[in-house]
Order: structure tokens, then sequence, then C-alpha cells
């Protein structure tokens, strides 16, 4: 257990506070002598390294400012409002530049003009008045600039609200027309669309409710009526969100940015800062400390050095997006928005609650998701999500499962099984002879989530192949069903999931209609053809492939399909230790 100055158990928000400076004083050396630009390596995202160093300086403040709000102590705040002021100042070799249209500054001023809002007297006050005025028309700029069709209309608001506290004049009224298409984008069950896309991933409760709870508690006694929608979707959405947690804290991994690792918490922080009192001030306490605890157990791979890396369970820069630059997993902050509370708050009195008692299966409609709960892992089942604008779009978003026990695997190559990484898939091919360059589900039509925990959706790998997959829940199996239409011969291999193959002992097992495998810790993963046609065997994929292992064995099914009409049904089971016997008793029937 922590300890505090004294030799004395820390509590959960000394804790918390610790947790803040481990994070940020490392970045201390990497700043320059300004403070504007904190440079923490080469710069490969798609903006220019004067954002990616505004980046660096910027995303700390999602913790410092809480932190500082809160009365904690911060040894370095001298060296962000230097940073600011010469950010801010064209003449300045350091400038961060003028922000245009759809720019990644107006991403990093949302979390300078948050800082404004809770600390003023660490940023701003220390400034001149000149320096006042150039910071201040730096920030106003943002609410005329053109953003994203999605949670970045949030930004400008966030700047206002800054510009608000420090009494800066700006047409604050802008902001409005923004929070108005924010509110477009609600869809029920507290779930919003980010935009006008397909995915529903992280933005939604690290973005899209984490801004809308930091408005009404901003700027609620102005804005009543949207300040009350905004906690109300808020805690909507509370009561189906927990479900994506383990009992340990890890959360689904899933979907773009998971290089921001512990902002998946994020949301319930807010809560309890918006004062919204859905669930017990303990359980949400609960969720969010044991989220931070899962993520602490893998500090020494996540930030080696003390600088998170990009990646996720450990450096892996085949988990990065176009966007994300070296200071982009700082994001991360975001979890630590408590820290602005009174010790006096419930969330800070409360005692921490062990995880509720929640139903084996959930579904999700609005985000076309069933979410299986098994020995208290997490499975979440996909079928209607697609995103094929982020790099591994498909990977992150259309696979059929995706677990807090084994995560999910990026290919690293297109030639190949091992390559590929196919798990929880069904890759097909139409090579001639032996099968090399393998298709997957990247998008789907005819899309759904049915009550009885079944999600579905058809898709089109060739013009003349539709295949339609069903996947239910039967804890603490899921189930598959593919109808395969085809014009060609297909060769197929459906993964389960895969597991980490490090340490020993660890085995294998593959024959005529199945595949299994386990770890050295009792993980296991393994899937049984219903049918009995198709021939099990296990590979070694590449490493560096699976988010949460570094190297990894995929048992897999496979097939060759004639043309004409096809169904191919199997049980997947992925479980720990508690709950591998399952894999000797007869796993259910499929459904379809």
């Amino acid at each position: 257990m922590a300890q505090d100055a004294h030799g004395q158990p820390a509590t959960a928000r000394e804790d918390l506070r610790r947790q803040v400076r481990d994070l940020v004083e490392p970045l201390v050396p990497y700043a320059g002598a300004s403070g504007a630009r904190i440079r923490l390596g080469v710069n490969i995202a798609h903006h220019d390294d004067a954002a990616a160093d505004l980046e660096g300086y910027a995303r700390p403040l999602w913790g410092l400012a809480p932190l500082g709000a809160g009365g904690g102590e911060f040894a370095h705040w001298d060296l962000w409002a230097r940073g600011l002021a010469a950010g801010t100042d064209p003449g300045h070799p350091d400038y961060w530049g003028s922000p245009g249209d759809v720019d990644q500054r107006l991403v990093e001023m949302a979390a300078i003009g948050f800082a404004l809002a809770l600390v003023p007297e660490r940023l701003w006050d220390p400034l001149s008045g000149a320096e006042r005025d150039r910071a201040g028309a730096w920030l106003a700029s943002a609410l005329h600039r053109t953003t994203a069709a999605n949670n970045w209309n949030f930004f400008p608001v966030l700047v206002s609200l800054g510009l608000d506290r420090v009494g800066f004049a700006h047409e604050r009224e802008l902001r409005h027309a923004r929070l108005d298409r924010i509110e477009g984008y609600a869809l029920g069950d507290g779930w919003y669309a980010d935009g006008d896309t397909a995915q529903r991933d992280y933005y939604i409760p690290w973005a899209m409710h984490f801004y809308g709870l930091l408005y009404a508690a901003l700027a609620g006694a102005e804005d009543p009526g949207r300040a009350a929608r905004f906690r109300e979707r808020a805690a909507e959405f509370a009561l189906g969100f927990r479900h994506w947690f383990a009992d340990d804290g890890a959360a689904v991994p899933f979907g773009r940015s998971l290089t921001y690792r512990f902002a998946q918490g994020a949301f319930w922080g807010a809560l309890p800062y918006a004062d919204v009192d859905v669930l017990p001030y303990g359980e949400v306490k609960g969720l969010l400390l044991r989220h931070l605890r899962w993520w602490q157990d893998r500090t020494g791979d996540t930030a080696p050095g003390g600088l998170l890396s990009i990646g996720y369970a450990y450096p892996q820069p085949a988990v990065a997006e176009q966007y994300n630059g070296p200071g982009s997993p700082y994001w991360a902050m975001k979890a630590f928005l408590p820290l602005a509370l009174p010790e006096t708050h419930p969330f800070w009195t409360a005692e921490e609650r062990p995880p509720a008692p929640l139903p084996d299966t959930l579904v999700q409609p609005h985000a076309g998701a069933v979410l299986l709960r098994s020995g208290g892992d997490v499975t979440l089942l996909g079928g209607r999500q697609h995103n094929t604008w982020a790099r591994g779009g498909s990977a992150k978003y259309a696979k059929f499962a995706y677990s807090t026990r084994f995560g999910f695997s990026l290919p690293a190559g297109e030639l190949g099984l091992v390559q590929g990484a196919y798990d929880s898939v069904l890759a097909v091919s139409d090579d001639a002879g032996e099968p090399v360059h393998f298709r997957v589900r990247e998008h789907g039509t005819d899309v759904g989530a049915a009550p009885d925990g079944t999600v579905w959706s058809t898709w089109h790998p060739w013009p003349d192949v539709e295949i339609t997959s069903w996947i239910s829940a039967a804890a603490p199996w899921h189930l598959r069903t593919h109808r395969i239409r085809t014009g060609r011969t297909l060769h197929t291999a459906e993964g389960g999931f895969a597991v980490d193959r490090d340490g020993e002992p660890r085995t294998r097992s593959e024959g005529e209609g199945f595949a299994v495998a386990v770890s050295a810790a009792g993980d296991l993963t393994g899937l049984r053809d219903l049918d009995g046609a198709r021939t099990g065997t296990v590979v070694e994929p590449l490493p560096g492939t699976n988010v949460l292992a570094r190297r990894t064995l995929l048992p897999l099914l496979t097939a060759e399909l004639p043309p004409g009409e096809h169904w191919l049904r199997c049980a997947v089971l992925g479980a720990g230790p508690g709950q591998a016997a399952a894999w000797d008793e007869q796993p259910p029937e499929a459904r379809h």
C-alpha cells in the first residue's frame, strides 16, 4: 500500500495525488527553457511538430488542474505558466502557431481552457497584462474555427469556460450552437453518437459525457436546463457502462485511442464532480480506484523510464492511430478529476465498495454490443461497429469479441495466419493452393443486437461472397454461427482468443473439431466446432500483436469450402484458471 510523507498508509486521495505527480514530474526535463514545448520523442502523427509539442504541454493539465484545485502540491507550476506565455506569443520562437480549422491545436486548447477554469491562480495570474492579452486572444480564436463534426465541438466550449473564469472578453455566445450540435448526437439510454459514425467506443464516456459533465458543473447555474440533460444522460449511461469493467478493474480493450489507457475510467470521476449520484458513491469510487490500480500494476511496462508510452499494456507502436504523437498518452490524466473535490465530498468519505453483482449478459442496442460477464471477466461481443479511417480499424472495432482477460490482436503483416494474428475473427482467402492473403470483416450491413444476447451482421469480402455472422452469449462460452454463400472456393480460419505464451508450463492441443491453448498462469482459450467438420490448429502469431500479451498462442479452426452455401458453427471459450474446467464440459448448442 502507498504511504504518505510520514510513512503512514495513504488515503485514496493522497494516493491519486501522488500518481499525478509521479506521472508529470518525469516530463519536466523534456521541457524547453520557455516551458511551452514538451517534446517526448519523435513525432510521427499527422499533425506538425509544434502541435505535438503543445500536446506534451497541455495534456498533463487534465490531471494537474484537479490536483491544484483540490489543494494538492506541485513544484513546477511556474514552468507551465511560463509556457502559456511563450506558446501564445507570435514573436517567441516556441510559439505554438495559430490554430486553423480542424487543427490539433483546438484539441489541446481545451485542456488549457479547463485548467484556467479550475486553477487560474496557477496559470493566468502570474502573467503580465500583455501576456494575458496574447494568451486570451489566442485561446478565443478557437471559437471561430471549424472543428470536426463530433466531440470536437466541445473544445471551444471548454476554452470559453476558461476565459469566463479569468474574465477575458470573448464571443461566448458562439458556444451555444456547438452545444446544440452535441445534444443532437444523443441516441437514448445515455448513449451518444460521436458524430455521423457507427463507432460507439470510449469517446462516449471519456469525451461526450466527460465534457458534458464538466459543463454542467462549471456552467450549470446559467444554463440549468442543458446541465440537467447532461446529468440525466450520464446517469442513464452509468448503469450500462459499469458492465464494461471486470471485477479486477480492467476495462474491455476496444476501439481506437487505447493509448489513452486509464482515461477509460475518467467517466467515474466526472460523475461525482458534477454531483450525479445515480450509483452509491462507494460503488463509483470502487470502479475508478480498481481501474487505476489495475493500471498501476502495469506501470513498469506502460511507462518505462517514467514516460507513458504509445501502446496499451506495453510499448506497442501498432496500437497507435495516425493522430498519436509522443504526448498523446497523457489524455489518461482525465481520470484524476475527483482530485478537484474537497476531502469532505462523499466520493472521498464513502467506503470503497467491491463490484456490484451484475447479470451475466447485457444487451446494449445503441452500441450494437452484448456484454458477457463470467468469472469476473468481461467479453464484449460486437456486430454493428466499424471504423475504416483509423489505423487498424477493422481489428479495433469489427472483431467478434474483445476480452478484459485476453484483449485482442492487431495484424503485423498481410501474409498468412502468423502475421495476421486473426483472433476472434473469421478470416477467408480465395488463394489457389496454400492460402496466404486473408480478408476479415471490416464493416457489416443488416446489423443488430437481439434481447437474447445475440449480435449479427452481414459482410461481403468479395462481391460474390456473402457471410452472415451471429454471435451469441452463453456464459462462460460464446457461440458463433456463420452462413456463407460463395461463388468461389474459400479457405477459412476462425480464431479464438490469443493467450500469453511466455512461461512454463504452457500447453496446446489440436485435432478434428477443436483447438485449445493454456498459458502458464492457467488462462485457457479454445474453440469447439459444433459440427465437427473443421480442423483445429494452434499458431504462434508474431510478437507484439496482442494488446495485453507480448507473445501469444492462437487456436484456430480451419476448413476449405467449395462454391455454394455453407454453415459454420462453433463454441468459443476464454477463461481464467477458475473457469478453465468448463472446457471439459459439453458446450452449448448454436442458436442459429
